[in-house]
């Protein structure tokens, strides 16, 4: 499934964020957020860029609030990268491409 991007939830998080083999971004968003489906094209083409090396998930905050508030999230979108289950990097805001992946290349060096 390299450079497609899945929904995690509270109740996946674990298995599919922290213990993954590969880096993960995880996008915190909701539906009604504007600059959320701003940041979506720009999230699709890097997992389809990085294939594999990078797994990109999405969390509805609206509907996981725990894991939400365990990562400290307070407005979205939200983007934390996490790498061998620990957060690496977080950015907050909507960034243009070019821009976060800027952002995240130290993390994921």
């Amino acid at each position: 499934m390299a450079g497609t991007i899945t929904e995690v939830t509270d109740n996946n998080f674990q298995a599919e964020v922290i213990e993954s083999d590969v880096p993960v971004l995880v996008d915190f968003w909701a539906p009604w957020c504007g600059p959320c489906r701003m940041v979506a094209p720009v999230l699709e083409e890097i997992a389809s860029e990085k294939g594999e090396a990078l797994k990109i998930v999405k969390l509805n905050v609206d509907d996981n609030q725990q894991t939400a508030m365990n990562f400290e999230v307070l407005s979205i979108p939200t983007l934390i990268l996490f790498k061998n289950g620990a957060v690496a990097k977080k950015v907050v805001g909507a960034y243009p491409k070019r821009k976060l992946e800027a952002e995240l290349e130290p993390a994921l060096a």
